[in-house]
Formats: structure tokens, sequence, C-alpha cells
């Protein structure tokens, strides 16, 4: 997921909850350390730890996302009271049934504290309820994510082991987001993840494996006055190769800002500089349920290649009013390379089409 993207606290300047912050001032360099910064910014406004990926049982596919969010509350910040909402925990899950052409989704929403939702500090372990994302070190040497996530009428309980590295986006680790130079964010991936573990789904249990992707992203950004939303790829490729691209979106469809990753398991990691990354849209889809108008098949040009990216079901619009506060296209899809070859999967997400986003 990108902030101000990454895949969200999209409306949540629309929630009565916060005050008038003060203006933003650039993130300044730093060295991530782990696993401290697995674990939760309560200094900074807003951050996500982001897993999608996907996964067969015998002859079924699936997609599946699990996104936890910390937002800080400005409003409250110096009250003294342990009743005060300081910090918001939300969290999303979703399973797209690739043979049953449908998307499932599920949100969460609490004040962090009393048992109820907590976001530690010292490494990834996240609360909300009976929902949970945590990291732990493996006997071996290697790292484990655990997500379980009971929902209405599906539920996740998977486990995504690390075969590669984590992957500093930007430079460093601090990506930039907009022209402006607090519009940045800390930012890395861990894509992949070899993934195992169970999905239900209306009682039927399916036993899976498959690939998932990890990105976790906090920051102070605002989105840039002229961006509406922003366009995101990342993509787990069959080589072992990883990724990214986003743009930050104008009104008129044209790009604000974009940039991205590549990284191949013999040639290395390249970022992206601006410019280099282009969104072109090739086919749309109209949700019958918001009317927003969706690119549901892209051709992303990246230093890497230029790439077809089209989603597996286009149906995979999420409805976040309740948590969040937006609807938003967040989706298994394919990855093709220019010689029409099927090179990969992974998830697009696609914000500010229904309307323009409130950060």
């Amino acid at each position: 997921m990108v902030i101000a993207r990454r895949p969200l606290l999209l409306g949540l300047a629309a929630l009565p909850l916060a005050g008038t912050p003060a203006a933003a001032s650039a993130l300044p360099p730093r060295q991530l350390q782990f696993p401290r910064d697995h674990g939760a910014h309560p200094n900074l406004r807003t951050e996500w730890w982001y897993v999608t990926g996907h996964a067969r049982a015998g002859e079924r596919q699936f997609g599946f996302q699990v996104t936890f969010f910390r937002s800080r509350v400005d409003s409250t910040q110096g009250m003294q009271s342990r009743f005060a909402a300081r910090q918001l925990i939300f969290a999303h899950a979703a399973v797209t049934d690739v043979q049953g052409r449908r998307l499932w989704h599920d949100q969460r929403i609490a004040r962090q504290g009393f048992g109820i939702a907590e976001a530690a500090e010292d490494d990834a372990r996240l609360r909300l309820r009976d929902w949970s994302l945590d990291r732990a070190d493996t006997p071996a040497g290697g790292e484990v994510w655990t997500a379980r996530l009971p929902a209405g009428d599906f539920s996740l309980d998977l486990r995504f082991a690390a075969t590669q590295p984590l992957l500093l986006q930007g430079r460093d680790g601090l990506s930039r987001k907009g022209p402006q130079p607090e519009q940045a964010s800390y930012y890395y991936s861990i894509p992949q993840l070899a993934a195992s573990g169970r999905i239900v789904l209306k009682g039927q249990a399916f036993e899976i494996t498959g690939q998932a992707w990890m990105d976790h992203e906090w920051s102070e950004a605002l989105l840039h006055p002229e961006a509406v939303g922003w366009d995101w790829i990342g993509m787990n490729l069959q080589d072992g190769s990883a990724l990214t691209a986003f743009r930050l979106r104008r009104a008129d469809g044209s790009s604000l800002w974009d940039g991205g990753s590549f990284r191949h398991p013999k040639a290395g990691l390249y970022i992206a500089s601006p410019g280099e990354t282009q969104f072109q849209p090739r086919r749309r889809w109209t949700s019958p349920a918001s009317g927003a108008s969706y690119p549901v098949e892209w051709i992303v040009r990246t230093p890497a290649d230029f790439y077809t990216v089209r989603a597996v079901v286009d149906a995979q619009e999420l409805d976040s009013r309740a948590s969040t506060g937006a609807i938003y296209w967040e989706g298994l899809s394919d990855l093709i390379d220019s010689n029409g070859r099927p090179v990969g999967r992974g998830y697009l997400e696609m914000t500010g089409y229904g309307q323009r986003l409130r950060m």
C-alpha cells in the first residue's frame, strides 16, 4: 500500500474524531531497526500493516487481504483521561473466491486500549477484538507472520514464512509520495512470502498454500492538494522477482507523482525515479453498488518491462465506510509481460474513483 495510499485511512478526515493537525514537516532519513520497526510508531499520524496474496486448495483459487491500520487522533493527544481515544485501530479482511467470482469482506474499528485493540511498539503484535496479526522469529533464524481473522461468513487462519530479505522502498526505506518533501513515508515490503493455512467460506474449510506480500508503512503525510487518489501494484513474479509500482493521480487522470521498485533474485534492487513509471488504462468495470468506474486492466510501464496488469475478477470493490470511510478497489490480479506471457500474480489497488479521497 502507499502513503498517502496502500493498501488505507482514506476517509478519516470525514470522521468527527481528529482536530486540525499542524502542518506536516519532512520526515528525516533514518536507518530502520528490526524487529523494533515492525512495531507501531504512535508518534506519527497514520500507519498500516498490509498482507495480500493468492492461494490454492486443489482446483480452487483464492485471493486474500489482511490489513491493520493505526491512526493518531490529534485532538485528544493532550488529554489526561485514560478514556481519551488517542489512537484508533482499524482492520480489513477480504477473500476473493475466483471460481465463485465473488469477494467476501469484513471490517473492524476500535480505540486502542482496554484489552480490545492494541498495536505493540517493539514488534508486530496487532489485536482488534478477536482479529490478530503477529510476527515472530523462528528457531532456524527465519521469520513468520500469523494472521487470524474470524469474520462474518468467512475466516482466515494463515501463516506467512519469509523466503527473502525485506525490501526497503524508496531511499533506504524513506519513500516519497508527492512533489513536496513532507509527502513521504517510511516504507518496507516483504515479498515472496510462503503462505499456508486455512480459509473458511460459509462453513467450508480449504487448506491452502500460496504466496503473499507484506507492506508496512507509516507517515505524517497528507495527500497533495491536486491528488484525488492513487493506483498501486505489488506483484510476486514466478522467477522470484518482486515488482512495486504506484502513482498519485489528478482529477483529469494524469499522474502527479509515481514510483516503485524491482528486485531480481540475482540482479538486485532497482528503485524507480519519478517519471519512470506510467499507468495506462485499457479496460474498465463499473460497480453496480457505488457507480464508480475502475480500470481493471492496465498497461504499466516500469524500468523492468511493459506489463499488462489484469484483474482476475472484476468485482473486487470494498466498501469500508463503516471503518475508514471510503470505497475502493483492491483485488487479485495477473501480471503479463510484454511478450504476452503470464509472469506473476499479486494485488492491484485503486482509490479515489468514486470520489476524491479526504485525509
